[in-house]
């Protein structure tokens, strides 16, 4: 029987605050094998971690920090200090744990996660799916040394976060806590486990070849043309316009999308910065000769996509349902910070007394159906976990 509870706080103290939330999620559970955790990065980790163990009795905990809060079944749970953990349970459930700072290549480093999460689960067999929380920017190649290992494995997760892209998310396990590198859970269990990887945009007729790019993540060139001053016609707006960190919060409705090779998938493109040289520096990994297409939604498909999203997991899903672990775009989130009260209410809708947390990340990992583990912006990675 897999169990799983839910438990936040907002004392400012950070060790009591670990103490708080733990002391909910671990309720009347036994036989705790992990727990997740979402913190502001206004505390102090280590403390906030610390407190929590003094409850959880040392059981393995992973997560990051997440932008301005996090939901629970309690509501919406912001503040300069929040956190939110989810415990999970089961006789029939095994976990292997691992965190690495990032200080060799990024593919080595998830090569050595995915090692020590091997060890640390005390099994030989690769697990039945497993979760990853990253730093932005290497998110491919922490797969790619993930997938060396143990090869394709469904997955699920997200990228930390901080309040102000600035660098100060965090990602830890119970005595690993870094602002570059990743953490990892193997989970190894017969029961049902199922992932909505999606977003709410729709496609335009604004598409072009993507013609030069720089360090995988840069985007220099649409059809020859300098990526800004081609994306900028297609929105219609002055390049100059968006130039630096403007062009993160002007292109949170109309980002840019590349379709899996089946066009399954359409996987978000966020631009987050635009270069002197009109190149734009994107939160993911893209490709030379592939094609590239605007996308664009309105604020209301943002508030609706977590319903009609949540929904379609459940149709997918066979047998009882045990708890959700749902992974919230940073960015859509801001551009719906006013109206947090109705994605809660969608989300308690979708969910009924089922346990769940979502943690407002920097990117969101997951897979549709027998396409590749992919890793996005600007989407909702929606797990669902059987009992």
């Amino acid at each position: 029987m897999f169990n799983a509870n839910v438990g936040s706080s907002t004392l400012k103290d950070s060790f009591e605050a670990g103490k708080e939330a733990a002391i909910f999620a671990k309720k009347d559970s036994k036989n705790i094998k992990l727990a997740f955790m979402y913190s502001s990065v206004e505390h102090d980790q280590e403390e906030l971690l610390k407190g929590a163990s003094k409850i959880l009795n040392n059981v393995p905990i992973i997560g990051n920090t997440s932008y301005t809060g996090v939901i629970t079944p309690n509501g919406f749970i912001t503040g300069d200090t929040f956190v939110g953990i989810m415990t999970f349970s089961g006789d029939d459930l095994a976990v292997g744990i691992s965190g690495v700072k990032k200080s060799i290549g990024a593919r080595e480093t998830g090569q050595k996660a995915a090692l020590l999460a091997l060890k640390n689960s005390g099994k030989k067999q690769v697990p039945n799916y497993f979760y990853m929380a990253a730093t932005p920017g290497n998110e491919e190649l922490y797969l790619k040394g993930i997938t060396d290992i143990i090869g394709r494995v469904p997955f699920f997760g997200g990228s930390a976060a901080d309040n102000t892209v600035e660098g100060k998310w965090k990602v830890f396990t119970n005595d690993n806590i870094f602002s570059e590198g990743l953490s990892v859970a193997f989970f190894y269990t017969d029961n049902f486990f199922a992932n909505n990887f999606t977003e709410c945009y729709r496609e335009t007729n604004n598409v072009g070849v993507i013609t030069k790019v720089l360090k995988n993540n840069t985007l220099v060139e649409i059809d020859k043309t300098p990526a800004i001053k081609k994306y900028a016609e297609w929105i219609s707006k002055d390049p100059s316009k968006l130039m630096g960190g403007n062009l993160l919060s002007e292109t949170i409705l109309t980002p840019l999308g590349v379709k899996d090779r089946l066009g399954d998938l359409v996987a978000i493109r966020h631009p987050m910065f635009g270069n002197s040289d009109f190149s734009i520096s994107l939160g993911n990994y893209i490709a030379t000769n592939t094609a590239v297409i605007q996308m664009e939604c309105t604020e209301d498909d943002f508030i609706n996509s977590i319903e009609t999203a949540l929904n379609d997991l459940k149709r997918r899903f066979d047998g009882e349902i045990a708890a959700f672990h749902l992974a919230h775009c940073g960015g859509g989130k801001a551009v719906i910070a006013n109206r947090m009260d109705e994605v809660y209410e969608k989300i308690k809708k979708c969910t009924s007394s089922i346990p769940f947390i979502v943690e407002f990340t920097f990117g969101e990992y997951g897979f549709y159906e027998d396409g590749n583990n992919t890793c996005g912006g600007l989407m909702l990675s929606l797990s669902a976990f059987g009992k």
